[in-house]
């Protein structure tokens, strides 16, 4: 819903795109959302709608301390960006923002609700940030000037400038995750990797880091691991 907002923000003219005006986008932009995804009013109580409504007007409003839309053009928001590596690897995403300096440089821009990782888990959060930045230099064949991470909650920026041979080595590094996938895929050996996330998991009493046992493997979906075509998203 923030990211409704933000991007209903950016097709606005740059003068209107004032607090005021993003604060005001937040009901529409949820009620679109509803419109296509009527189960999301499921996911909030009808108790807590308000407040769960003056959370994102919150955020977005807070959004406001990091930067000025005034002041600038985005060249797209919720793009969607597409490529096949080399190998065959298919990588496909959404980027929230992508700006486009007038002497050509380009920024990649996430918008993150949450608060921002500690600094043993940025590169985590990077991560994500890489995948576009490698589709982009495919696809476009330029290197993003500038990786940025918005985290709203906590008010904080996160900037990455990538190089070149950086992301040649990230390219290779997903080509392998996509291997080991495959090879998994084959017999079914997908090892868990517990983390705090798994409080919130429905599956912990099937998961044997929890002492539970996995039901029969069922194979690869439509056919053997081998014949699958590459992996659509790897992001969030």
């Amino acid at each position: 819903m923030v990211h409704a907002a933000l991007e209903t923000l950016f097709g606005l003219p740059a003068a209107e795109r004032v607090p005021q005006k993003a604060v005001e986008l937040i009901l529409p932009s949820w009620e679109r959302l509803l419109a296509d995804a009527p189960d999301l009013i499921d996911l909030v109580p009808e108790d807590q709608r308000e407040s769960f409504l003056d959370e994102a007007r919150s955020l977005v409003t807070a959004y406001y301390q990091l930067e000025d839309p005034t002041r600038f053009e985005a060249e797209s928001c919720e793009q969607r960006v597409e490529t096949e590596l080399a190998d065959g690897v298919l990588l496909r995403g959404f980027v929230d923002r992508i700006d486009v300096a007038p002497t050509g440089e380009v920024r990649v821009v996430d918008y993150k609700t949450g608060r921002a990782p500690r600094e043993m888990s940025e590169s985590k959060a990077l991560f994500q940030m890489k995948f576009y930045a490698l589709v982009l230099l495919r696809t476009r064949g330029i290197v993003p000037a500038q990786l940025r991470l918005l985290y709203l909650a906590s008010g904080t920026v996160l900037t990455y400038a990538p190089d070149e041979d950086e992301l040649l080595r990230f390219e290779r590094t997903l080509s392998a995750i996509w291997k080991a996938i495959l090879a998994a895929g084959v017999t079914g050996d997908f090892r868990p990797k517990p983390s705090r996330l798994c409080d919130w998991c429905d599956h912990k009493s099937l998961c044997p880091s929890f002492g539970g046992t996995p039901p029969p493997y069922p194979g690869w979906p439509e056919g053997p691991a081998e014949d699958a075509p590459g992996f659509e998203e790897i992001v969030e």
